[in-house]
């Protein structure tokens, strides 16, 4: 089984690579893994194996289409984890999202088929539903994306989709809530937090804080993207939530706590433009019918994510100060 991975030295991809290296996913110890990753910002070649007999690293860009055809040559699948994802960024600048999500998906899908790829999973997010006062977004709901970045992943979907229709290309999509986890670019909520209370500084909380947010542990979204690979449906999209859902004032005050603060230490700054109230998944599809269910406990898991960051000063200090948000 030969795999290729885009965008597999970000937060996610890297951790989804690091475990088919490790063994993780049964029928895949042997499986030979490809990256794909530009390299911007927020992906690290250090979030990688230096060196494994199983991995090859290609630096460059999935707009590449060349590149992108010559690398896709030969693997049974692509997982395409690649993407802008920081919503902040979306809103002072959306073209590099329109490119890399939009333009970046078509060519994936593109080159998927114009090779023989046998199987792709395209990675998305809850965003692309908008916000939801009460309920939960099934895989049927309209999509309702209210940042650029929301926009552009909902855009990303419906390319994908439309090579099922169109070409009958062997694609499904995930949609995952929040993530969190080791390895996380501190730009992202809990990272930032979290490494900001080591610094001595204060966290940013948008507003009231009331925001909800369904919080997703890393190795339970990697787990529901091999289920979909290895068992998912062409042409069905598939939710993957956590059932944790917390405001964001909450995590905050749970944060501190974690890193032996006050609450003291918790700044209310300007709410973001268009900011979503709520989200919400029904993962009863993924659970039905591919038996996935999160394993991590949102206590356990953020409890061991603060660890991490207070055991790993010299990832995130250097990722901070060269692109991270205060």
């Amino acid at each position: 089984m030969r795999i290729l991975v885009t965008g597999g030295a970000g937060f996610i991809g890297s951790h989804y690579v690091r475990t088919v290296l490790e063994g993780g996913y049964p029928g895949y110890e042997d499986a030979h893994v490809t990256v794909l990753d530009a390299l911007t910002y927020a992906g690290s070649r250090e979030n990688l194996p230096a060196a494994h007999p199983r991995l090859t690293f290609v630096r460059g860009n999935i707009l590449d289409r060349d590149l992108l055809c010559s690398v896709l040559e030969g693997q049974d699948a692509v997982v395409h984890f690649a993407a802008e994802s920081h919503v902040d960024r979306s809103i002072e600048s959306g073209a590099d999202f329109v490119r890399t999500n939009v333009e970046g998906t078509q060519a994936v899908m593109e080159c998927a088929l114009a090779v023989h790829v046998e199987r792709v999973v395209h990675i998305s997010t809850d965003e692309v539903y908008g916000s939801i006062d009460k309920g939960w977004w099934t895989e049927e709901s309209p999509l309702l994306p209210n940042s650029p970045y929301a926009a552009s992943k909902a855009s990303s979907d419906l390319i994908a989709l439309a090579y099922f229709r169109t070409h009958r290309l062997n694609v499904s999509v995930t949609r995952c809530s929040n993530n969190y986890g080791p390895y996380q670019h501190p730009e992202k909520f809990i990272p930032l937090a979290v490494t900001n209370l080591l610094e001595g500084r204060r966290i940013p909380v948008y507003g009231d804080g009331q925001q909800i947010r369904e919080w997703l542990h890393v190795d339970d979204h990697c787990r529901a993207v091999q289920r979909v690979l290895t068992g998912g449906r062409a042409g069905e999209v598939y939710n993957i939530g956590s059932g944790s859902a917390v405001p964001n004032l909450t995590l905050a005050h749970r944060l501190a706590e974690l890193c032996g603060v006050g609450t003291d230490m918790i700044d209310h700054v300007t709410d973001r433009k268009g900011h979503d109230r709520r989200y919400a998944l029904d993962q009863s599809r993924i659970e039905e019918e591919l038996g996935h269910r999160p394993l991590t406990s949102f206590d356990r898991g953020l409890s061991e994510t603060v660890a991490w960051y207070r055991d790993n000063p010299q990832w995130w200090k250097p990722v901070k100060a060269s692109g991270g948000r205060a």
